[in-house]
């Protein structure tokens, strides 16, 4: 029987492999796919943490430039990545790097500020990774960062005969993943991945009862997050019934 972290591992690699032969246009000029130059970082997280069945599941739309971007990771910021969830391991280069976006690894000196407000509140709440994961899982919907030059486009802004295949991708391994953790919840961080969660999760037979949430984005760019995000976090969640 295949371990979960097994089956998330491949169900990565599978990713990984049908968004690289995706192409985009203008306005994207540069386009990372983390799952290929930091593999190992990424497989690390997964095998350390996706072992087991998890109740909640939280789902990120796609990579930020100095987290996920940067070393694999979901909202990984450096610091939090390195020293509380105790990853490791080399990182590459994209295959086409934008100059005004490089991919520094864990020597990027930059925080991901929405890493650090998401597993900064899990750090609070929870003391320990290994708390953490018993029961929460985090996971990014779409793992391609795409760039105009050096601004930061999300895949909702890209055009629709792009957004298609890209979307059934992920789509695909999203379903693979609840599949392997089957979880109670599935938590949009954002509007956006929530939608998506419950497009991609319609009717899936084994899980009857999935229920689905959303808590805001702690994005610096959301004046709502800037005014506390972890306490309007903890409130939705509370409120949702998941915590």
């Amino acid at each position: 029987m295949t371990s979960t972290s097994a089956a998330l591992v491949a169900a990565a690699r599978e990713l990984s492999a049908a968004v690289d032969g995706l192409r985009f246009t203008a306005p994207v000029t540069h386009v990372y796919n983390p799952l290929d130059y930091a593999w190992k970082v990424h497989e690390h997280y997964l095998r350390r943490y996706g072992e087991g069945r998890k109740r909640v599941v939280f789902i990120g739309m796609n990579p930020g430039p100095f987290g996920m971007a940067q070393i694999g990771v979901p909202f990984g910021e450096i610091a939090t990545a390195r020293d509380w969830l105790g990853l490791e391991g080399p990182v590459g280069q994209p295959a086409q790097a934008n100059p005004k976006r490089p991919v520094q690894g864990f020597d990027c000196p930059r925080s991901e500020v929405s890493g650090q407000r998401l597993w900064g509140l899990f750090r609070d709440r929870f003391g320990t990774p290994e708390a953490f994961f018993a029961e929460h899982f985090v996971s990014n919907y779409c793992p391609l960062a795409f760039f105009e030059d050096g601004r930061n486009l999300t895949p909702d802004k890209l055009p629709a005969t792009e957004q298609r295949p890209l979307l059934a991708a992920c789509d695909a391994h999203l379903r693979a993943v609840v599949h392997t953790l089957q979880p109670e919840w599935v938590i949009g961080i954002g509007a956006w991945a929530e939608k998506r969660a419950a497009e991609a999760l319609a009717g899936m037979p084994e899980t009857p009862s999935l229920r689905f949430g959303r808590v805001l984005h702690p994005s610096p760019a959301s004046p709502a997050a800037n005014r506390g995000w972890a306490e309007a976090a903890t409130r939705q969640l509370t409120e949702l019934g998941v915590w």
